[in-house]
């Protein structure tokens, strides 16, 4: 139906004509929103089309890749069951193609279709693993020494391996730390893999004991995996003495298992390069129940004792731990010489209690009376702790 406008004067015919054309400019505005809208529907649909392409395709076999023939062809093993010689998809990069890699195999033709990533146990990932620690060497007082035999054995290969290639040795594997508990073992592998930018991995060694056989073997193996994936690495097993105890000829079924789990571990140490980017550090109170095994060469070579601190050590430490507190007319002299036999822990401990009581007092510094009433919390409590066992002994035996 043709709209009637009836008769106008020229002004009127030019607002209208004004008038149509801005509502042509609206209608070309609005098929240009409407074609834009259909192409993105246009590809929404096909993405939807694709995806329901992609679940209707059968399951893939998941396998591991046991060898590589050639460009096209390769040995795999579905679970436990036969090996088949199959195709390698043309998509596949071959750069990730290695012995034991998980791969999908497809239903009909077992053809490899597509590399899957590496499994790993929870328990591993469960670890406490720092991409680089933020303790340093400023932080650890009175080792110097022990400090020192540590970055030669772990430090120095990781920053200069051409010295080790020159004079013609092998740089050691791995250390072990041994001594009284709270000395700063672990503080010393934290702060060492801060200084060579290298990933932290720290395990108790009771973790890797597991219920049922071969667990702790697999955890192990998985272990050393991921070290490799994150190198360079420190790797450090704190209490391995939970699994590295002497072995005896009449074990039962638990001991059989953990000894299992020692000889991956040394399996692992055995294989991998002495100048690669994967360093093993170990820690002990207990270094007289280690198995030999253990602490021969190409092992654990260097072993590195970290006692109690002396005098110097102690007041080293305290300086540390007293560094950034707000301390007023306090003797460090006189506390570390009242701490004799404390440990680097107690002596943390003594410094976090002083402000404890600083607190109570609602005080904003901390002064020597602070410090005197935390040596006798700390190590009063200590003293009454081991008279009572030593009591307890001497009643029940």
């Amino acid at each position: 139906m043709v709209e009637d406008v009836g008769v106008k004067t020229p002004d009127e015919y030019d607002d209208y004509i004004t008038y149509l054309k801005r509502r042509i400019r609206q209608l070309e505005l609005q098929v240009r929103t409407l074609e834009a809208d259909k192409e993105r529907l246009e590809r929404e649909l096909s993405r939807l089309r694709m995806e329901m392409s992609r679940l209707r395709q059968p399951p893939a076999f998941a396998g591991t890749l046991i060898e590589v023939l050639d460009d096209d062809r390769a040995i795999v093993q579905n679970y436990n069951g036969p090996r088949f010689v199959v195709r390698i998809a043309p998509w596949i990069e071959r750069e990730g193609l290695k012995p034991g890699a998980r791969v999908a195999l497809d239903q009909r033709t077992m053809a490899i279709v597509e590399l899957l990533p590496t499994e790993k146990d929870p328990s591993v990932l469960g670890f406490e693993v720092i991409e680089r620690p933020t303790v340093s060497y400023k932080d650890i007082g009175g080792l110097e020494k022990q400090i020192q035999e540590l970055r030669e054995a772990i430090e120095l290969p990781l920053k200069h391996p051409e010295l080790f290639d020159k004079i013609g040795i092998e740089p050691p594997k791995g250390v072990l730390l041994y001594g009284p508990p709270g000395c700063g073992k672990t503080l010393m592998a934290k702060a060492l893999a801060h200084e060579v930018n290298a990933t932290f991995i720290k395990v108790v060694g009771s973790e890797l004991v597991r219920k049922f056989i071969g667990e702790g073997a697999r955890l192990v193996h998985e272990l050393f995996e991921l070290a490799k994936e994150k190198a360079p690495t420190i790797i450090f097993i704190d209490e391995i003495d939970a699994i590295g105890g002497k072995r005896m000829d009449e074990t039962t079924g638990g001991e059989r298992e953990v000894n299992r789990t020692l000889m991956q571990l040394l399996a692992e140490m055995d294989g991998f390069d002495p100048s690669g980017n994967v360093k093993v550090i170990a820690a002990t109170n207990r270094p007289d129940i280690l198995d030999p095994a253990l602490l021969r060469p190409g092992r654990f070579d260097r072993l590195i004792e970290v006692p109690l601190p002396d005098f110097r050590g102690r007041l080293e430490i305290l300086k540390v731990h007293t560094r950034k507190m707000n301390v007023r007319d306090v003797n460090l002299t006189m506390i570390a010489e009242m701490t004799e036999g404390a440990s680097g822990a107690d002596l943390k401990a003594i410094a976090t209690e002083a402000g404890m009581f600083a607190i109570r007092d609602r005080r904003e510094y901390i002064t020597q009376e602070d410090f005197m009433k935390a040596i006798d919390k700390v190590l009063g409590s200590e003293k009454r702790l081991a008279q009572q066992i030593a009591m307890h002994e001497v009643m029940y035996g």
